[in-house]
């Protein structure tokens, strides 16, 4: 896969609702059927395929035009005080990562961490450390895929915007960021939703990021509610006050390119939504 796409394509978090059989084979030719071109492999619960059956779904996908994205376990914490816990959350990424290539993804996604009962500076160097370590192991067996620290929408998680827009500096621009739009509305516990601060948003990731960076977007939408501390739980974008529209207002006006990921819990059904929204706007 290249590094920059040159369009927006829009799927759902894992294998469709209206998938026949729970395949990620069969999520690929669903995915075809209901108009969308993306699908996030969902690794959440462990990276449970096996390199032949995702050589099978590089070769669908491909045959399909489908770009794959992954997401990593939810079992990470790099910042962990357990030493072993740090080198296991580093080890999942690494095989997200490695299956997703084969498969053919194009990026993985990951939660890096909390803070515990570390400082947020201290949190971050731990973080960028042990990430710098999972991109050289990856570089020296030539596994070509971009890793995507997720923006992050409760308090206690390490991923606030500037956290994995400065993680991607840091490591020269071999990661860039998941952007997730509810996370960081929820983590500002309603901001980011109007159309000028979702402007205000892309002008930063581009001026700290460079404009290849709005070429190389993984961007996750959903709808979501929040408290005091942050997120609660996924909605649906209707069940929301997530300004959807405005969001897809901005990615167009940027002329952004990626892949845009729902992850409501209709799944599908939010991504055509957004996907015909975009192509009308």
């Amino acid at each position: 896969m290249p590094r920059c796409l040159t369009r927006l394509y829009f799927g759902p978090a894992g294998v469709p609702h209206a998938a026949k059989r729970r395949s990620t084979i069969e999520g690929v030719r669903t995915v075809r059927e209901l108009g969308l071109d993306a699908m996030e492999i969902e690794f959440v619960r462990g990276v449970r395929m096996s390199e032949t059956m995702a050589q099978k779904v590089r070769e669908e996908a491909q045959n399909l035009g489908i770009v794959l994205t992954v997401h990593a376990p939810y079992y990470i914490n790099l910042n962990s005080d357990d030493p072993n816990k740090v080198e296991a959350s580093k080890e999942r990424i690494y095989q997200s990562a490695k299956i997703g290539f084969i498969a053919g993804a194009w990026s993985v996604v990951f939660h890096p961490g909390y803070y515990g009962k570390r400082s947020s500076e201290e949190t971050y160097r731990r973080i960028r450390d042990a990430v710098r370590d999972v991109v050289e192991r990856l570089k020296s067996e030539g596994i070509d895929i971009w890793l995507r620290p997720e923006t992050m929408g409760g308090l206690a998680e390490f991923g606030s915007l500037e956290e994995v827009v400065k993680l991607s500096q840091d490591l020269d621009l071999s990661i860039l960021p998941c952007i997730d739009f509810a996370h960081i509305h929820a983590r500002s516990r309603g901001g980011y939703n109007s159309y000028e601060e979702l402007r205000q948003l892309m002008e930063y990731i581009e001026r700290e990021l460079g404009k290849d960076a709005l070429h190389s977007m993984h961007i996750h939408v959903s709808g979501i509610r929040y408290g005091d501390r942050g997120e609660i739980e996924h909605l649906n974008l209707e069940e929301s006050d997530l300004n959807y529209k405005a969001v897809i207002k901005v990615l167009k006006e940027f002329n952004v390119a990626g892949v845009v990921i729902s992850e409501s819990p209709n799944l599908e059904e939010d991504a055509i939504l957004l996907k015909k929204l975009y192509e009308e706007t």
